[in-house]
């Protein structure tokens, strides 16, 4: 054999291997890539039911909450303690909960060792006070944002906003639920014992490396972090006991990039009774309802004396391509919480046909619309910066916003300030889970939704609001633009770039 045929076979020897350990590398990691914990938990851990958090009212009827953002330890399996923050304890935070009308204000203490925000997301608030990277608290130093309640009964949540940190701070355990009430919610015959049978649902998604936690990412893992298994308000392994024939679950997907389908094994139907804002304006019968991170659901499920069941994440196939579909988690599925029915139940009420009215616009006489198409390098091509604002709003308009994933990888868009609906979804009128008030909404790949939303101030030229993907680290990445509220005739002004606290 001439030396040139032997540097041809050793060449094409090499490319095959190659080609083979290359080959074999993608096949184990596709078949390493889907999760499942179906079947798997033992459902040992009785559920933790966040506390609803101590105020005192002022002289001037206004009712304050103290929160403390500090450092801990958790044993969320016996004998191994994990690092981890928390509000006022040692992870997550107690229950806001306040009426509409009411004045409230939150006295902030940052705790830890470096600085952060706290963001009411859906709250209707001045700017000034959102809690967004604008309004860092540094390490020892105090915030008190206050404003008075303005919208209806609705399941809200706080959770740090530091611009390019968000991830970080939320999986250490920097979240709470806000819950708002009024007398509307108040006269209907809804579960509403709290921690009884009206259970706040705090989903996460976790992985431990030895006892701490392990926040990396996979690098196939476009979406950002996603864990190998689930726990609900702090608890790995959850059930709840269930005394009453109706339990109301409001579902918030707290995970920083994972996206969830819920419903029942046995296929069981529930009702949606309430979406990001609020209440729907009547029950929708559903067996599924998806929700990205940052969306929250209040769900009504029947149960049966003695029985249990299980709050299952099915399977999802609208992720975008096959790929993304297995590495971005929608082939993964999870055992969240289970249910246990006692012998004997107490009486519930049955649902109301009508539930109130929506208060969000119909898209109709808006004054402009606005477009933003969503890439992971950034917002109408542009990545995130302090002080520039993006778009500039009249105060007292609505308008119409079309916003486009065609990016090949599931994204989601979050709006400060304002809740919103959703008109259309790629041209068709939306489904029953995206007909009430939201703000926040899943574009899997492909999709383009029109929303109308009205902006009612007050006016600051000078500070923003965001809106951004709320996968944290795209958030972080810097798929995120700023508008400034103004009145009429009015210009934005510079926003300050600096966020290091105050």
């Amino acid at each position: 054999m001439s030396p040139l045929k032997r540097v041809l076979v050793v060449l094409c020897s090499f490319v095959t291997v190659a080609a083979l350990a290359i080959g074999g590398g993608i096949l184990w990691l596709w078949n390493d890539a889907e999760i499942s914990t179906v079947g798997k938990e033992s459902f040992d851990n009785e559920l933790s039911i966040p506390p609803l958090a101590k105020s005192r009212v002022d002289r001037d009827g206004t009712r304050v909450f103290d929160l403390r953002m500090q450092a801990g330890e958790k044993e969320f399996t016996n004998g191994r303690k994990t690092p981890t923050w928390g509000f006022n304890g040692d992870y997550l935070g107690p229950t806001l909960r306040a009426e509409r009308g009411e004045k409230v204000r939150v006295q902030i203490k940052n705790g830890l060792d470096e600085a952060s925000t706290v963001h009411w997301h859906g709250m209707h608030l001045p700017a000034k006070m959102d809690g967004g990277p604008h309004q860092m608290v540094r390490p020892g130093g105090r915030w008190n944002p206050h404003w008075r309640v303005d919208q209806p009964a609705s399941t809200l949540w706080y959770h740090p906003h530091p611009h390019g940190a968000t991830e970080k701070h939320v999986q250490r355990g920097l979240a709470g639920m806000f819950l708002l009430d009024d007398q509307q919610s108040a006269r209907l015959p809804l579960p509403k014992k709290y921690g009884v049978d009206d259970l706040p649902v705090i989903v996460q998604d976790v992985k431990f490396d030895g006892a701490k936690f392990d926040h990396g990412h996979e690098m196939m893992r476009h979406a950002g972090f996603l864990g190998d298994r689930t726990m609900v308000n702090g608890t790995l392994r959850p059930y709840q006991k269930v005394g009453d024939e109706l339990v109301r679950l409001r579902l918030l997907n707290a995970s920083t990039a994972r996206t969830y389908d819920f419903g029942f094994p046995d296929d069981r139907s529930f009702s949606l009774v309430g979406t990001d804002g609020g209440l729907l304006e009547q029950p929708a019968r559903m067996k599924r309802i998806q929700l990205s991170p940052g969306e929250r659901a209040e769900v009504v499920v029947r149960m049966e004396p003695g029985e249990k069941t299980v709050l299952r994440s099915f399977p999802q196939d609208n992720y975008g391509s096959a790929w993304e579909q297995r590495f971005s988690g929608g082939d993964d599925s999870f055992d969240v919480l289970e249910l246990r029915a006692a012998k004997q139940l107490r009486a519930s009420d049955g649902l109301p046909q009508r539930l109130g009215k929506l208060e969000v616009p119909d898209g109709k006489n808006p004054v402009r619309g606005r477009f933003f198409d969503l890439k992971q390098s950034g917002i109408n091509g542009r990545a995130m910066k302090m002080n520039r604002v993006d778009e500039t709003v009249t105060r007292g308009t609505t308008e119409t916003w079309t916003v486009r994933n065609n990016n090949g990888m599931p994204h989601n868009f979050h709006v400060h300030d304002v809740q919103f609906r959703v008109l259309e979804v790629n041209g068709d009128a939306p489904p029953p889970e995206l007909r009430g008030a939201k703000d926040t909404v899943f574009l899997p790949s492909g999709t383009t939704m029109k929303l109308a939303m009205r902006f009612d101030g007050p006016a600051d030229p000078d500070t923003p609001y965001m809106y951004h993907c709320h996968l944290l680290a795209h958030e972080d990445g810097g798929m995120m633009g700023q508008f400034a509220v103004v009145e009429r005739g009015h210009r934005a002004g510079t926003p300050s770039g600096e966020h290091a606290g105050h």
